[in-house]
């Protein structure tokens, strides 16, 4: 009974609910207007996916504006997944996946009013789609409220209730409700309040979706013991935006253009941004220009500004401040608006050219004056000043022939200067008429636009003057060589103001080679010395001269004269080269070129004429003539020698003499530049050098004989010689008669046991390098004055190869014992030693004292041929009648062999 009555009192109020609900909507379209109407949330359940182009019907009665005075015309989907048909059905764009999904539709009215509807999908419930028996199985409860919308701003009294929430199971218990999170428990606390029984949910105050677009927070459901008897509930407000934001300006406020740019020019783009709901009406921005519209104009939806005109002036006004406004709705006079300034500043361009204050210039100035300043003219320029379409630049563009004037500009003030540069001459032109142009660092701009120019009139100032000569230079022309005292000229000057010549007196100023006087009171030019074309004072036939006319008041003026010195024959050709080298090649013939050169020109030089002289002996001949040379050919071979050879030489006009060449014939060492004779032969005559070495040497020859007698006849000291060598004698054994393949060239004698306290100066010489004390030279021949001893070499030359021959005479046993630097250059200096230690032994072998005669030896000799007409070579043989002075009678025929020993042949190139 309890529970029966318990539903007979659920069926009433629900009942009780339904009616009141009815009572409120009649209430509420009673009270509608026609120009508003209350729209609620589109629910609708779809499956989880959606292929594209799925319709969504449940939609069309939600979008038709029911109970609203207007009928749509227009639908916005804020989900670009999402579009609406003419017929208020939402079509899927393409395929997608869903659990819930939430947008909005904005509806536009036939009155131009736009209305915004939420559309709220959810999944299809699988189970309710089960049979019956599985739908009376089910375990999970389901919540009937859905997400609930909320209206900013809204007007007091608060509360004000929002939605009721219940859960399924208070059907089978008494529960009650409990809600939790934003807006409840957390910031803003308290917002939204709830009746634990009943389940109505009502909002406290005011709520501004630019802060809180939406608020998420749950909703639990518990019996009366605290068990939760369903699962929770998360709950969604969504807030409604009105049109509470008027549209702000953001961004830059200034923009720059040039003038005069064309029309439709991008000027810059003005940006605004509002604080509702984007993508609707609220925010929808219309941009309007407010002044200045004959010079701009601005895009009602996007901001950008651009030129109207191409006639924009900076010089008119070069900062426009224009007012625009932003207004959202679209523009609808309904919508927030606001306004704001923007600067446009116009760019320079040059678009003025420079103009002159006055229609006419006039100026003065002293005949004969250089680069003074003569006036300044002053321009006027619109553009911006001290730019480059500000700065002028003058030019004188007519009446500046001559180059009299030039012009500069004042960087401060901008002013033309013209300065005269090159003296005016009052006489010729005492008033000059000029033009002066001016312009613009930077091009001009525009079609109509162009340079300027004005007349300036210069007066020329008259001054007293010196004479003047006209022409300023005079062209003579002479023959050259003409007689001294004749007459090539008359040069006189006028005096400026007179017009004439009288009182003026002529000096000669400059004349390299003194060739012309002037007589002072007539101005005539005469020859004073020969007048020679060829002369270095003379370039391109010209020779220039200048002369000064002084007049009775001691000004002077000066004046050029150039005389072209005509050529006349007073040249006949020479030979350039008169002694060349023919190079002797045996029996065939040779030829040499012979050239010859003319100071006059044609036709009194080239070509010449080659001819052999009377008095040739036929040996040679000529050939392969051109006009300034020709080959001389040999016409039979000739030995080495000096040959000469009478040639004619003449010019074109038969003008020259017989010259002679001297052709040297021999054997040439490089044939390149002519030729190049070599060394001559020893066969050749020796002339007076060769004949005056040969005497030198005969001389020399007899002064070492003297020296060789006196020191065989000078007392000598002992001097004791460790004879272990190991030479086996004075000589060395061998079977030829050179030198065996076991001697080197760098000592053919080892000398042992040899040292500083024992060999002096004389005897190291030959084994170190020796010093030149005296040298006495000839052509054929050198002696050599050294340390102690003699050296005479004699040179001999047989072609291009030279033999050398020395023999060695000591003076002086024992000599200087000076050191000298070690070195074992040649065989020379090892002959040398050996001959010097040969002396040093036989000395050693013939001392008395001892009674160690050299006979008394046994001493081992080699073969020495056939018999010898000098006999025995022994020392002995000399020694026994030493105290006598007959043995240097037989000293050569015995003396020979030795001699041979130390007798050395070099055979050396050259």
């Amino acid at each position: 009974m309890l529970v029966e009555s318990r539903e007979i009192h659920h069926t009433h109020s629900r009942m009780f609910e339904r009616a009141l609900f009815a009572l409120c909507l009649l209430t509420l379209v009673l009270f509608q207007s026609a120009a508003s109407c209350e729209l609620r949330p589109v629910l609708a359940q779809v499956p989880k996916r959606l292929p594209a182009g799925y319709v969504i019907p449940e939609t069309k009665d939600g979008l038709s504006l029911k109970g609203c005075a207007a009928k749509p015309v227009a639908y916005t989907s804020s989900d670009p997944d999402f579009t609406v048909n003419t017929d208020g059905a939402i079509i899927t764009v393409h395929g997608l996946e869903i659990t819930t999904k939430q947008f909005s539709v904005l509806v536009q009215d036939e009155n131009g009013m736009d209305w915004r509807v939420d559309i709220i999908l959810s999944c299809k419930d699988e189970a309710s789609q089960k049979s019956s028996s599985v739908a009376l199985k089910r375990t999970k409860r389901r919540w009937r409220p859905l997400p609930f919308n909320l209206v900013e701003n809204d007007k007091p009294p608060f509360p004000k209730d929002l939605e009721t929430i219940a859960s399924d199971s208070s059907v089978n218990y008494t529960v009650y409700y409990v809600i939790s999170g934003q807006g409840v428990t957390t910031d803003p606390v308290g917002l939204f309040t709830l009746n634990r029984n009943t389940g109505l949910l009502k909002v406290t105050r005011t709520v501004d979706r630019e802060q809180y677009p939406q608020f998420n927070f749950i909703a639990r459901v518990f019996d009366m013991s605290g068990r939760e008897t369903d699962e929770y509930l998360p709950i969604t407000v969504i807030v409604q935006d009105q049109n509470d934001n008027a549209p702000e300006f953001i961004g830059g406020r200034f923009f720059t253009v040039e003038e005069r740019c064309r029309a439709g020019t991008v000027i810059g783009k003005v940006n605004a941004t509002d604080k509702d709901e984007p993508n609707t009406p609220h925010t929808l921005i219309k941009f309007t220009l407010h002044n200045a519209t004959d010079m701009f104009s601005i895009d009602s939806f996007t901001g950008v500004i651009t030129s109207k005109t191409n006639t924009l002036d900076r010089e008119t006004q070069d900062k426009v401040y224009v007012e625009i406004e932003i207004r959202d709705m679209g523009g609808a006079p309904s919508g927030h608006f606001s306004r704001g300034t923007f600067v446009i500043t116009l760019t320079d361009v040059n678009d003025n050219p420079p103009t002159f204050k006055e229609k006419l210039y006039k100026a003065s100035v002293q005949e004969n004056q250089e680069n003074v300043l003569v006036t300044r003219i002053p321009v006027e320029d619109k553009d911006l000043v001290n730019t480059p379409n500000w700065k002028a630049l003058f030019e004188v563009t007519k009446g500046n022939e001559s180059g009299n004037f030039r012009m500069e500009t004042d960087p401060k003030t901008n002013e033309g200067l013209l300065y005269v540069i090159k003296g005016l001459d009052y006489e010729k032109t005492p008033l000059v008429k000029l033009e002066i142009t001016a312009r613009n660092e930077a091009p001009l701009v525009g079609p109509e636009n162009k340079w300027l120019s004005v007349p300036l009139e210069l007066s020329v100032g008259d001054v007293d003057e010196g004479p003047e000569f006209n022409p300023d230079t005079l062209f003579l022309k002479v023959k050259e060589n003409v007689a001294n005292g004749t007459v090539i000229g008359t040069y006189k000057a006028l005096d400026p103001e007179k017009k004439n010549s009288d009182g003026i007196k002529y000096y000669k100023m400059t004349d390299p080679g003194n060739w012309i006087t002037v007589v002072e009171n007539t101005g005539e030019l005469k020859t004073a010395n020969t007048l020679d074309r060829e002369s270095p004072l003379v370039r391109n036939d010209m020779y220039n001269i200048t002369i000064r006319a002084v007049d009775e008041s001691k000004k002077t003026g000066t004046g050029t004269v150039i005389i072209k010195i005509q050529d006349v024959n007073d040249n006949i050709p020479m030979i350039t080269n008169p002694d060349p080298i023919l190079c002797n090649k045996g029996d065939t013939l040779s030829s040499v070129l012979v050239e010859a050169m003319d100071l006059d020109r044609p036709p009194y030089s080239i070509p010449f004429i080659f001819e052999l002289g009377a008095d040739h002996d036929g040996s040679w001949k000529l050939k392969d003539t051109t006009d300034s040379s020709v080959v001389l050919e040999q016409t039979m071979p000739m030995p080495n020698g000096l040959y000469s050879v009478p040639l004619l030489v003449k010019d074109l006009q038969g003008f020259g003499k017989e010259q002679t060449v001297n052709v040297r014939v021999c054997t040439c060492e490089r044939e390149d530049n002519g030729g190049t004779c070599g060394a001559r032969s020893a066969s050749s005559s020796l002339g007076s050098l060769g004949i005056l070495a040969l005497v030198l040497s005969g001389l020399l020859l007899l002064l070492l004989s003297l020296l060789l007698i006196f020191i065989c006849s000078t007392k000598r000291d002992k001097l004791y010689i460790n004879d272990d060598t190991g030479t086996g004698g004075m000589l060395l054994k061998s079977n030829t008669e050179a030198p065996g393949e076991e001697v080197k060239e760098g000592a053919l004698m080892i000398i042992p046991g040899i040292g500083l306290d024992v060999v002096d100066g004389s005897l190291q010489s030959g084994l170190m390098e020796s010093k030149n004390v005296t040298t006495a030279s000839g052509r054929y021949g050198q002696s050599f004055f050294q340390g102690g001893g003699v050296y005479n070499t004699t040179t001999q030359e047989f072609g291009t190869e030279k033999y050398y021959s020395s023999g060695r005479y000591d003076n002086n046993l024992y000599g200087n014992a000076t050191m000298q630097k070690l070195t074992n250059a040649s065989a020379l200096d090892t002959w040398k030693t050996n001959g010097r230690y040969l002396d040093r032994k036989l000395a050693y072998f013939g001392d008395e004292e001892e009674g160690r005669y050299a006979d008394d030896l046994l001493k081992t000799y080699g073969h020495e041929g056939m018999g010898s007409p000098a006999g025995s070579v022994g020392c002995c043989s000399i020694v026994g009648e030493q105290e006598s002075l007959e043995f240097l009678n037989t000293l050569s025929p015995k003396f020979r062999p030795l001699a041979d020993v130390c007798y050395t042949t070099n055979r050396t190139g050259n």
